[in-house]
């Protein structure tokens, strides 16, 4: 299916796999907003961004409702729609374990995977019923389908919610033409991982999934017609370290 005059709005679309999807949309002839919290990387990968397609950005804070709200008017006023909604904020903590997290670790990352996802699927969802058209993509975890205390239980909680949001969505919105997706990715080498309280070494990112792998899962999901919604999507890495040990031990 062409993407050409498609609106795509993308979360956390500044780096990672936001940004890969982004580019992947863009060179396919999608119009791409990107939303993130830093204005400096927004520069940064809207510069990408136009080097492909046709993008702009504005910085978000997904956690605030009422500026998401805003954000969602800014983008249907602009370009008086939203076809795609692409999720791929999110955050953990350092310390994200039970003995060493704490109260306002597990609220800061409620606040962006899970509350801040709600906000931007529930701003888009009146223009898309409008359309009778959508497709949300939201960027769960292989922890929200396989918990470990590697990525610990904020992240974990939060990325199975996300999957539930998700079906939620299909069941309620598919009559308005509405799809949404869970993609749920092994480990990707993007920043996120300077967050691990033990990053991850330069040879074991390597093996990893990379950002455009990704990207082209998005660019996959958004170009299937109207009529076929992938409900959820795993995708691993083939060297999976859940699978052969090499996980390192969080730290006491």
């Amino acid at each position: 299916m062409s993407l050409k005059g498609k609106v795509a709005w993308i979360t956390g679309g500044g780096s990672g796999i936001g940004l890969a999807g982004g580019l992947e949309l863009a060179n396919a002839g999608a119009h791409v907003v990107i939303s993130g919290r830093t204005a400096a990387t927004n520069a940064s990968a809207l510069k990408q961004l136009q080097a492909v397609g046709s993008a702009d950005a504005l910085q978000l804070e997904v956690s605030d409702r009422k500026a998401v709200a805003q954000a969602a008017a800014d983008i249907l006023h602009r370009h008086k729609r939203i076809d795609i909604l692409i999720n791929s904020a999110g955050t953990n903590l350092g310390k994200r374990n039970l003995h060493n997290m704490t109260v306002e670790g597990w609220d800061e990352v409620v606040a962006i995977n899970l509350s801040g996802l709600f906000y931007c699927c529930h701003a888009v969802l009146p223009a898309m019923r409008a359309q009778k058209d959508g497709l949300v993509i939201n960027v769960s975890s292989w922890a929200g389908r396989y918990a470990s205390t590697l990525t610990g239980p904020a992240y974990n909680a939060t990325k199975r919610a996300v999957i539930a949001l998700t079906e939620s969505i299909n069941a309620e919105e598919c009559a308005n033409g509405i799809r949404a997706t869970s993609v749920l990715p092994g480990e990707v080498a993007t920043p996120i991982m300077e967050k691990r309280p033990l990053p991850p070494s330069r040879e074991e990112r390597g093996r990893m999934l990379q950002a455009e792998d990704l990207g082209q899962t998005i660019l996959f999901l958004a170009s299937l017609p109207p009529r076929a919604c992938v409900n959820e999507l795993i995708i691993s890495p083939t060297w999976n370290r859940f699978y052969v040990g090499g996980l390192e031990k969080p730290r006491a």
